[in-house]
């Protein structure tokens, strides 16, 4: 029985025992799924989840440090629409019961019956496919009430657009949003658009939470009274105060200290806090939007932030792509960027070449939108003909790809090395380097000028290699 390959979204798998964990990995690549994830440490799984898409994850019920009950709970707390099947050695009747009620889609014994694993792993397919496209049949019925608040965000991506009613959905009520993404993907303007949406009648107020001491930290959010410190010659009103009816958007949360942490539990959880100096507590009325770039969840294991802030916090949590999984803005954003570009240096915008998408498209953005931005604002800063040059961004792409050419095997990262996932039987150098070149230009769209950059290597000798079969 062959299951229909998902390569977007990937298939979790946890067990600590590593013969199990392999044995459910082979069979689930003979059912033709090779997007699979394995995790032997029952504590990292909530770390994998909010770095990936699961589609479904299998988890194994006796494992050490976290049990897959305890597993399973957390899971439906935070990702509710992914199917957990619950694998198990010993058939603890009550306790699988138990895993039924708080969720799990399914359960299989060990070993697993191939037969078995494959009907229900496809089941559950079935169902996050079936799923989607009601979610997106509900998208395309423009089932967005407000389209306008979003206008100032760039995008035709179907992730975003889902992010959007989401953003509607709990923007009325007043519990936290947490706002997850790599830095320059835009976590600001969605925290903005929350409370736009909010129709909250006090102001946005934005703090940027990073390298504030606790005493710091506690004038600038709670304020101070006359007295509280030497200097302190008359009360000050901190930013709850000031964002009273509104929204305080605390970036950067994950740069907080434990100190600090803990009285904005106490915000968080109890509404109140006390000025700087001051032993009468004062009521909130704000609400409270977070973001990060930092995986608050390997915070937590490491100790350096509160487990009990970190779910309160995350009562609502919007993640945000990244710009390599919204290609296709690119377009949209090159447009937008170039135009507010050429209105800022008093320059007439330009022709843009044909290949600057597909170019773009072969870079990883790491900075996101933000760099994109950084991009184009150079590029029209040097642009002297009528057209677009590409040299700018090639210089960019050469930066990223180029560096690669000359470095020594003790000098490739641990990341570069994850790059290519080698098999049993390894191809001989020239079967490589020939799967290497089509790959590369299969995604330059067989422009080999692009598929040059991303290779780390001159058009020239692209193209030597090409003609002679690599």
């Amino acid at each position: 029985m062959a299951i229909s390959q998902n390569h977007q979204h990937p298939i979790l798998v946890v067990d600590d025992d590593v013969v199990s964990l392999g044995l459910l990995k082979r069979q689930l690549h003979k059912a033709g799924i090779n997007n699979v994830i394995t995790c032997n440490d029952s504590t990292k799984v909530m770390e994998l989840f909010s770095q990936n898409s699961i589609e479904i994850a299998l988890i194994d019920l006796q494992m050490p440090n976290m049990s897959g009950q305890e597993l399973l709970q957390k899971i439906q707390q935070n990702y509710a629409e992914v199917p957990v099947i619950i694998v198990t050695g010993s058939m603890n009747v009550p306790t699988v019961v138990q895993c039924t009620k708080d969720g799990a889609f399914d359960y299989l014994t060990k070993p697993a019956d191939k037969d078995i694993l494959f009907a229900t792993v496809n089941r559950a397919l079935r169902i996050r496919k079936a799923e989607r496209e009601n979610q997106q049949l509900r998208l395309q019925s423009n089932t967005l009430q407000h389209p306008e608040r979003f206008k100032h965000i760039i995008t035709r991506n179907e992730k975003m657009m889902e992010i959007f009613c989401t953003i509607e959905t709990i923007s009325s009520t007043s519990w936290p949003v947490l706002v997850t993404g790599e830095t320059g993907v835009g976590k600001e303007m969605v925290s903005k658009s929350i409370h736009v949406l909010s129709n909250r009648k006090g102001p946005f107020i934005p703090v940027n939470v990073a390298g504030l001491d606790d005493i710091l930290f506690s004038d600038t959010l709670f304020g101070h009274v006359k007295g509280a410190f030497t200097g302190a010659d008359k009360n000050k009103k901190g930013l709850i105060e000031q964002a009273a009816s509104g929204t305080l958007f605390l970036d950067e949360i994950g740069d907080l200290s434990p100190m600090s942490q803990t009285k904005l539990l106490r915000l968080v959880q109890e509404g109140e806090y006390l000025p700087l100096g001051s032993d009468k507590p004062r009521k909130a009325n704000i609400r409270i939007v977070a973001a990060t770039n930092k995986n608050l969840w390997d915070l937590q294991r490491s100790g350096h932030f509160r487990e009990d802030l970190n779910y309160r916090l995350r009562t609502h949590h919007i993640h945000i792509p990244p710009l390599r999984e919204r290609k296709e803005d690119l377009p949209l954003l090159i447009d937008h960027f170039l135009n507010q570009a050429a209105i800022e240096q008093g320059k007439k915008k330009p022709t843009v070449p044909n290949e600057l998408s597909l170019l773009l498209q072969t870079h990883p953005f790491h900075g996101n939108i933000r760099e994109l931005q950084a991009m184009i604002v150079d590029a029209l800063s040097k642009h002297k003909s009528r057209t677009l040059s590409l040299s700018v961004f090639k210089s960019h792409l050469t930066q990223k790809y180029g560096a690669r050419q000359d470095t020594s095997i003790s000098e490739i990262s641990k990341n570069e090395f994850d790059l290519i996932t080698f098999h049993e039987n390894l191809p001989s150098l020239k079967l490589a380097s020939h799967l290497l070149i089509n790959e590369a230009m299969k995604r330059a769209n067989n422009n080999q000028s692009i598929a040059a950059t991303m290779l780390g290597i001159t058009q020239s000798a692209l193209s030597k290699r090409i003609n002679r079969g690599q």
